[in-house]
């Protein structure tokens, strides 16, 4: 699941960049409100937090701007202010949720979890052929043994077995896993790809990854 992170105070940005990674969401930040609306009007980002009293651009004024032009993206405004008239504005400016600085990190992440509930399935299991992943644990397993996947490889089979038998970009990957101002290579995806392979074949899966040259991958049943 990929966040974006609107916060100026960059120390408390990298804590809780840091806090979604371990927790393996995808997470990108940024510092203003205009680089904000840019980012949510043109990423592919299912939730987002936003700070009120940024520079450039507030956060309501963000909120308000992606509500004219129908975007929905799930929200959550985080704030030092704790007023109830502040609140009220920051929920009828189209807000889904508020939450008061200072914060404990594990109210975050339970709010994040009840704002996306709708974009998954209730069932944490995804199953595609003897393979189970498990979105609570982390875990693929099979019937003979499991793993319990690292942030990136989980994300890569969440969005695999999200569309079994059709083709993900490697582009899409890219930007879903590593963001758009990643620095990483665009062969790391084919490293995940090869962790991802090795695990199904200890599982004695009977689905593979398969590659379509210069195009992406598709999750197939054998």
């Amino acid at each position: 699941m990929k966040l974006l992170l609107a916060e100026d105070e960059h120390s408390l940005s990298r804590a809780i960049i840091k806090i979604l990674e371990k927790n393996n969401y995808t997470a990108e930040a940024v510092y203003n409100g205009e680089d904000a609306l840019t980012y949510l009007e043109s990423g592919d980002y299912d939730a987002a937090i936003l700070d009120i009293m940024m520079p450039k651009m507030d956060g309501i004024t963000v909120l308000k701007k992606l509500r004219a032009t129908g975007n929905t993206t799930p929200i959550i405004m985080l704030t030092a202010k704790s007023e109830i008239d502040d609140k009220v504005l920051g929920l009828d400016s189209g807000a889904n949720d508020y939450l008061t600085k200072p914060f404990d990190t594990k109210e975050l992440l339970a709010r994040i979890r009840v704002m996306t509930r709708s974009q998954t399935t209730m069932d944490n299991k995804m199953c595609l052929g003897n393979i189970t992943l498990d979105r609570a644990t982390f875990e693929l397993s099979s019937p003979t043994g499991n793993f319990r996947l690292a942030n990136k490889e989980f994300q890569m089979m969440e969005i695999l077995m999200s569309n079994p038998h059709h083709l993900v970009s490697t582009e899409r990957l890219m930007e879903r896993i590593w963001g758009y101002d990643a620095e990483a290579e665009v062969n790391v995806v084919w490293v995940y790809i090869s962790y991802l392979r090795k695990k199904l074949g200890a599982l004695h899966a009977n689905i593979q990854i398969k590659a379509t040259r210069n195009a992406g991958y598709s999750l197939e049943e054998l």
